[in-house]
């Protein structure tokens, strides 16, 4: 049986099969080029496929909504800013030494991390000077980690871009993150890019490539396999501009922090 879906539905469709099924979404065995992506046919059966309906044509019953008086959502707003006021308070604890990142670095990036890594100490575990120009030296660093990942690029042009990760970056055979991940740059000026809401393609690492953002087109950032050449391109995922001055740049250091 055939079944026809509008634009908007196949996004939301797409992004059912790859939180659920994404072992059936991408295809392993296939290449992994620096704009490569493929997916496979995927078959279905009927109570399946109701069910997707179902999901997507929404929830029958009815909605339950919340009255919110004035002096509440004032009370709500007063505790955002004091939080706000509180994250302004700290300051990041670096436990070993950057080549790249300054105060201001630290002071504006802070403010954006999520929560629960605010009060922790940042670990350099990944670092071009240190341990060498090697993708595969930066998987076997952060693996084991179970811990975001914050990563810091300086290209030739010194330009100061990076990512944070909500997951430490590893090979995989899907995307993986959270809506916790964002792009961010401080070229020309600070600027960060969180998760636009519009698909999930937060991170995939491939033995010869890592990937962050995508869908329908080049991604957000790209890194090669001896973390020397890198692009950065808009992207749906997180609605960014291209990281650096140019789209294609190369690595001049990198650093990848994680929080203990």
């Amino acid at each position: 049986m055939g079944v026809a879906y509008s634009v908007g539905e196949v996004d939301h469709l797409f992004t059912f099969f790859a939180l659920w099924t994404p072992d059936s979404i991408y295809s392993p065995n296939k290449p992994s080029g620096k704009h490569h992506q493929e997916f496979l046919k995927v078959k279905i059966n009927q109570d399946a496929l109701a069910l997707i309906q179902s999901l997507m044509r929404g929830s029958t019953e009815q909605k339950k909504w919340k009255i919110v008086s004035v002096s509440q959502q004032r009370r709500s707003m007063s505790l955002c800013s004091s939080v706000d006021s509180e994250c302004e308070d700290l300051q990041p604890l670096l436990l070993d030494h950057t080549h790249i990142l300054k105060q201001q670095h630290l002071d504006q990036l802070l403010v954006h991390l999520p929560a629960r890594t605010r009060a922790s100490q940042w670990k350099l575990v990944y670092s071009t000077a240190e341990h060498g120009t090697s993708l595969m030296t930066l998987y076997r660093k952060t693996t084991q980690l179970e811990r975001p990942v914050l990563m810091v690029i300086r290209d030739t042009h010194h330009q100061v871009f990076g990512a944070f990760s909500s997951h430490p970056f590893r090979v995989s055979s899907c995307c993986y993150g959270t809506g916790e991940t964002f792009l961010y740059s401080f070229s020309p000026e600070f600027q960060v890019f969180p998760w636009s809401g519009e698909n999930s393609y937060f991170v995939r690492g491939f033995l010869d490539s890592l990937q962050m953002g995508g869908g329908g087109g080049p991604f957000g950032l790209w890194l090669d396999a001896d973390l020397y050449h890198g692009s950065s391109y808009s992207c749906n995922t997180f609605c960014n501009r291209p990281l650096s001055l140019h789209n294609d740049f190369t690595v001049q250091e990198l650093e990848v922090w994680s929080f203990v």
